[in-house]
């Protein structure tokens, strides 16, 4: 059973502000997506930057028919959102924004406005394997890449840049924390029997602060000898997964010509010792060729490919 997490980069229809300029553009783009999809061929697939449900049911039309697909009804200021497809049915158990209790609202500008949640929903959902429930939680976290009042992607000077610089780390480590939260409940302190997982672009690297948030319980990570010894730990611990691909395959995106892994799957106990073999791009054909990107979105919107290779385990 192979399951994986893809940021598809602006799934929009075309006619819009984000999306492709055209029709042809658009199906060139579905064309792409699918065929990816299918060579990956996942049972199930957490999915980012859905710009719009339709194009997100367009897409999964090309794989043939036997999907369900669920995309969260919480988008952010551009109408992204994340999103499952599935060859098995399964249950939304959860489709929030919300920080857990005692997180207080985080500053988001210069002006002191605050967030109060996620900008983009958390897709929590239960889909039915032959080994049993397998609870799925799904997330984008806040962008590294910066944008500043009046819509600039880039800043007046040093000091604008840092400040929003530590806006988006504000809410990324918020939304993590939230994220957190949302895999206890999912956990039920039951780590050692219950199948959880986390996938998503946490927009963060395997050692940032951020994404080691939502590991819980520090210890016996992958390649220490605790690896294999249980613990009391492990009832509510997360593994990130990057270890187990291979080194030369071990990164989803490439920014301003760095390769760097800001897509995670993360596995409960009862899981990641069933974790075969871990990837990116397409099993067995090594790394994705990814174009490099900068710090305009928007410079893409007609690109064919997706900016980020899928991340997959296979179980």
């Amino acid at each position: 059973m192979l399951l994986g997490t893809w940021n598809l980069e602006n799934l929009y229809r075309p006619g819009g502000p984000f999306g492709p300029r055209d029709k042809a553009a658009y199906d060139a783009k579905l064309a792409a997506l699918a065929a990816t999809i299918t060579g990956l061929d996942p049972t199930l697939l957490a999915v980012q930057e859905v710009g719009e449900p339709e194009a997100l049911q367009d897409l999964v039309d090309l794989l043939g028919s036997g999907w369900t697909v669920a995309t969260s009804r919480h988008p952010d200021g551009r109408g992204i959102r994340v999103g499952v497809i599935s060859r098995n049915p399964f249950e939304v158990l959860a489709d929030t924004t919300v920080f857990p209790p005692k997180l207080r609202p985080v500053q988001a500008d210069d002006e002191g406005a605050t967030v109060a949640g996620s900008g983009r929903g958390f897709l929590a959902v239960e889909v039915e394997t032959d080994r049993g429930p397998l609870r799925v939680a799904v997330a984008h976290l806040k962008s590294k890449l910066l944008s500043y009042p009046g819509g600039r992607f880039q800043p007046r000077d040093e000091g604008e840049r840092a400040r929003f610089g530590a806006y988006a780390l504000y809410r990324r480590a918020a939304e993590a924390t939230a994220l957190r939260a949302l895999a206890d409940e999912l956990l039920d302190g039951d780590g050692r029997e219950r199948n959880v997982m986390v996938l998503g672009d946490l927009n963060d690297e395997v050692q940032a602060a951020t994404t080691q948030i939502l590991l819980g319980p520090p210890g016996s990570e992958i390649g220490t000898s605790g690896y294999k010894m249980p613990d009391k730990g492990d009832a509510g611990r997360l593994w990130d997964t990057a270890p187990l691909i291979p080194a030369e395959e071990r990164y989803s995106r490439v920014n301003a010509g760095r390769r760097e892994l800001i897509d995670h799957i993360l596995c409960d106990h009862h899981l990641i010792h069933r974790v075969r073999e871990a990837g990116t791009g397409l099993p067995h054909e090594g790394a994705m060729r990814l174009p490099s990107v900068g710090a305009d979105p928007a410079a893409r919107r007609d690109a064919t490919a997706s900016d980020h290779a899928p991340v997959w385990v296979r179980l």
